[in-house]
């Protein structure tokens, strides 16, 4: 694990073996994946030091040299901070991960929205002295339940964006559809697009984007006729697990807007595990999300164990 630390406004950054070598400029670009936007605010703004030194971005690095890059300047948050319950997964000076409650948007889409996740955890953040424009790398639908994560700072926001789309943060799902399925394991690979005949609602089309879902059965009801699945993303469309669902026959059992019975007053979807390795000290981030719902969808099932 690398080591690293906060100084005030400055994370601190010890060179480990590995980097030897490595040039400050490389160590951005390559490593990090950052944007060149921020790279070059942090070179005009002196915001880099290598051992108390201005740096020079292209003189290589050397095990245990000092890195310091000024990351934690206060910011406004951007949206108004809202006292709401939450239960914090994760937390270090970069990033956090939240358990997301159904009945709560993971973001306001206007200014005067504050029942939202982001304005929690911007409270949150007010709370323990922390200004930070706050910024969720993912989202979960309204009613769907479990781990989000966010980002405490623009630079690590950048490079967890990356990660995303490079498929290094995984993301495992929870979800009970309805009827029994004959396939164990599998994928549903079609591309989802909009349905023009509803506002928010979304439909597999073949001049959609491409969405791949895969999928384990962990458990069936035949009483219920219910069957519990396991599901990973390759891609992140909208809606995506309950449009792929609803498609191959099987919606989610209370997601009346794919064609569900009306089992639970929500549709049955949680996301019950994140994994990624942190950027900076290179951890491995396992976070599992117990179930807040007080309907007990997922009845007999330990979450710690997915």
């Amino acid at each position: 694990m690398i080591k690293t630390s906060r100084k005030g406004e400055w994370l601190e950054i010890i060179i480990p073996e590995e980097w030897d070598g490595t040039s400050v400029q490389d160590l951005f670009r390559t490593i990090w994946n950052a944007p060149k936007k921020l790279t070059h605010s942090l070179r005009m703004e002196k915001g880099v030091r290598i051992n108390g030194q201005g740096a020079d971005w292209t003189v290589s690095l050397n095990q245990n040299d000092r890195l310091d890059i000024r990351l934690f300047s206060e910011q406004d948050f951007g949206i108004q901070p809202s006292y709401h319950d939450i239960a914090i997964l994760y937390e270090d000076d970069h990033l956090l991960v939240v358990n997301k409650p159904s009945n709560m948007d993971t973001h306001p889409n206007s200014p005067e929205e504050t029942n939202t996740l982001a304005n929690a955890t911007a409270y949150h953040l007010l709370s323990q002295g922390e200004y930070r424009q706050v910024k969720h790398v993912h989202r979960l639908d309204r009613d769907t339940t479990g781990a989000v994560l966010f980002a405490k700072h623009s630079f690590i926001g950048s490079i967890l964006d990356h990660m995303l789309e490079k498929r290094e943060i995984k993301r495992t799902y929870l979800a009970l559809v309805e009827g029994i399925l004959k396939v164990k394991k599998g994928s549903i690979t079609e591309p989802i697009g909009r349905d023009r005949h509803h506002a928010t609602r979304r439909r597999v089309s073949p001049s959609g984007q491409k969405a791949v879902t895969y999928f384990e059965v962990l458990k069936t009801d035949h009483k219920q006729n219910l069957t519990l699945v396991k599901c990973f993303l390759e891609t992140g469309r909208t809606h995506q697990i309950r449009v792929h669902f609803s498609h191959i026959g099987h919606p989610l059992a209370g997601d009346l807007l794919y064609g569900g019975k009306p089992t639970f007053s929500r549709q049955a979807l949680h996301a019950v595990k994140l994994e990624l390795t942190h950027p900076f000290t290179e951890e491995k981030i396992i976070c599992h999300a117990p179930f807040l719902d007080k309907q007990n969808i997922f009845t007999g099932i330990d979450p710690y164990s997915i």
